[in-house]
């Protein structure tokens, strides 16, 4: 585990349930620069030694990166070049050439890189997936009350990008245009954003992310042909309205609607996340987030902030 803060700590606390359950796998190491945190974690998970990353060569199969995003092509590529498979928290990296250079390194090195976009993995989404038939319209909403974590990056790096991934996968469409507006309230960076987006494909979808707010929200709601699909993602649950004549003739509040909650198997997100990138390791196949998809949702987010600049240049807030 490289990297003892809030992620990583979680990251560490999963692969040691991991191993209590039997799966074949070993909390090795822990890394941080701060010694005596990675110390702190290390007692509370197990006690693992606190290496440096000079030492993990030869030593561990796969880890997972957790540390500042201007850190992730530095630590990410001496881990491969150590031969190290990675699991690299989102965002990929802090700009596109970075992120460039990752997959370069993967390519050259042969290794297995799985980005964290942890929203794929929320059972809610996996449920979601074969229902896909032609999305057209999404809104969603991604609200969280103020903590003093990631603020080395906007929101939308921090939060919408979560979002902008499954919207992404679930479209399968290039971006068209955006237009996005985005303020700064607590901190330097953008605290909260709105988005509209439209597809090649006509679709259209609406994103709204906040770490500023009173209240947490995760949703996502879409709309396709006779049809309106809404998760939530804390809840991980699905509802489904379709357009049913046969609901017509039952004692329904919405004649003509037939209502379903598609089954749902439970799980923690991150605990089905690392369990697919050990999976990927074992087996040397391509993770279900690869670079390609963490690179995507990270050059539309980089967009995204582009439109808010400008945004916010035009009308004088720059």
């Amino acid at each position: 585990m490289i990297g003892a803060g809030a992620f990583g700590r979680n990251h560490a606390r999963v692969y040691r349930q991991l191993q209590q359950e039997g799966e074949p796998v070993e909390l090795v190491a822990i890394v941080d620069l701060d010694r005596a945190h990675a110390a702190a974690v290390s007692r509370e998970f197990g006690n693992p030694p606190c290496l440096s990353l000079s030492d993990l060569r030869g030593r561990v199969d796969a880890a997972s990166v957790a540390v500042p995003t201007v850190e992730h092509l530095k630590v990410a590529g001496a881990l491969m070049e150590a031969g190290i498979d990675v699991l690299i928290e989102k965002p990929l990296a802090a700009s596109l050439a970075e992120a460039d250079e990752i997959i370069r390194v993967a390519q050259r090195t042969g290794r297995v890189v799985q980005v964290g976009h942890l929203e794929r993995f929320n059972p809610a989404v996996r449920a979601t997936v074969p229902l896909l038939t032609k999305p057209m319209f999404f809104e969603v909403h991604r609200l969280s009350v103020f903590t003093p974590r990631s603020l080395d990056i906007d929101v939308i790096l921090d939060l919408m990008i979560h979002d902008l991934d499954v919207v992404l996968s679930f479209v399968d469409s290039p971006v068209k245009e955006i237009r996005a507006v985005g303020l700064p309230i607590l901190t330097p960076r953008v605290d909260i954003a709105n988005v509209r987006m439209e597809f090649d494909s006509g679709c259209v979808a609406n994103f709204t992310a906040s770490r500023v707010s009173t209240e947490r929200v995760r949703k996502l709601r879409f709309f396709q042909p006779r049809q309106y699909i809404s998760i939530d993602y804390s809840r991980q649950d699905v509802m489904v309205f379709t357009v049913d004549p046969s609901a017509a003739a039952k004692a329904s509040p919405n004649p003509g609607i037939g209502m379903q909650k598609p089954p749902v198997v439970s799980e923690e997100p991150l605990h089905a996340e690392l369990r697919s990138f050990l999976d990927a390791v074992r087996h040397r196949t391509r993770p279900q987030v690869p670079l390609e998809d963490g690179r995507r949702a990270l050059a539309v987010a980089l967009d995204v902030l582009a439109e808010i600049r400008a945004h916010s240049r035009r009308v004088g807030l720059m």
